[in-house]
């Protein structure tokens, strides 16, 4: 296994019966960008047992923080809902993903669209002072089904604006937007939905998307994927990749299991 790093479990959350995060030691030698995931699990019967985890700390943290759903019969997720304090863990030591800055051309809005813990990758990318010196506004899209499902709220609008490297920068140019589906809510509706009507630009204030202002970034649910990449594709969107920046960038790796 000498491609992972044995990291130590440091703290577990419980956020609801579905919804957990926890955060590891960090190995000084393993480095990765914003918005990056890379392959965490446990060994079984000799071999490890693993699945691509988003790394929701800011590149520059001393752990490491990841987000996951509990899936009871989920091969990997039915074991690490049970991690506690001390616990071990594996962690590859190659972080991947299309979730960055640079697969994106420049730009004025950056929209962030996670559905459940496809939020994990934007954790890491509005911690970074960077996004902000790329773009004027980073607006995160947070859809759920239920309004205790909305994990991070509290630490996107409380801790983060008071952070001593970013607070300054998040207080003037990050805009969080939760919503909820099945539940009553300031904001209720998919996110395809709220993008189509028009009533997501109106309710932040920024004007109407626009190839040459607005670059989003995807991860969560194939379904909302699915759906917001079929109305930027038809409107002309060009996707962005390592080899050529784009409009937008998706992360087909997400973790459901």
């Amino acid at each position: 296994m000498s491609n992972f790093n044995e990291e130590r479990v440091l703290s577990v959350h419980h956020w609801t019966d579905r919804l957990f995060s926890f955060r590891t030691t960090r190995d000084p030698s393993f480095r990765f960008r914003s918005g990056q995931f890379t392959m965490i699990g446990i060994p079984v019967n000799g071999k490890p047992l693993l699945r691509a985890y988003s790394v929701a700390s800011g590149f520059y943290e001393d752990e490491l923080e990841f987000f996951s759903i509990k899936v009871q019969d989920g091969p990997l997720t039915s074991r690490l809902q049970h991690l506690k304090e001390g616990d071990t863990l594996l962690v590859s030591r190659k972080p991947t993903g299309t979730l960055v800055l640079d697969n994106l051309s420049p730009g004025k809005h950056l929209y962030l669209l996670g559905t459940g813990t496809g939020l994990a990758p934007f954790l890491s990318v509005i911690k970074d002072p960077e996004t902000y010196e790329r773009f004027e506004k980073v607006i995160v899209v947070h859809g759920v089904r239920h309004v205790a499902d909305l994990a991070y709220s509290e630490i996107i609008t409380e801790v983060l604006p008071k952070d001593e490297l970013i607070g300054e920068l998040v207080r003037d140019q990050l805009i969080y937007y939760p919503t909820v589906t099945r539940e009553p809510f300031r904001n209720q509706g998919r996110i395809t939905a709220l993008i189509q009507s028009g009533k997501l630009f109106s309710d932040i204030g920024l004007p109407p998307m626009n190839r040459d202002d607005d670059r989003f970034m995807l991860c969560g649910s194939p379904q909302m994927i699915a759906e917001v990449r079929e109305l930027l594709d038809a409107k002309g969107w060009q996707e962005g990749n390592h080899g050529e920046p784009g409009q937008f960038v998706i992360e087909k790796a997400f973790v459901e299991k």
